[in-house]
């Protein structure tokens, strides 16, 4: 079975799980954050696959700004990745 992009690394896997739990407005919160530190870094949105898109079928593309997030989540290195969803872990463990 193929997995997910975000379940190739048990940290970024577990950060996804925390977002996708939280409520709207930490969502979009967390998105602004991934989309400003991939921004930092120079990382490019990935290429939208219109056909996921227009069907909607996964949780965070149901919002735009979480959707973007995740393009450029997904463009991301690993290590930043990693370095992103520490970052998330550590507080969306407190809400």
């Amino acid at each position: 079975m193929q997995k997910r992009w975000y379940d190739l690394d048990p940290t970024v896997s577990l950060a996804v799980s925390l977002m996708k739990s939280a409520d709207l407005d930490s969502q979009v919160k967390c998105a602004e954050y991934i989309i400003s530190k991939a921004k930092n870094y120079g990382i490019k949105q990935a290429v939208l696959d219109t056909a996921i898109t227009i069907i909607m079928r996964r949780w965070y593309d149901k919002d735009k700004r979480i959707q973007e997030a995740f393009d450029y989540f997904k463009s991301a290195p690993i290590d930043l990745q990693r370095e992103i969803a520490l970052e998330l872990i550590a507080v969306l463990q407190v809400c």
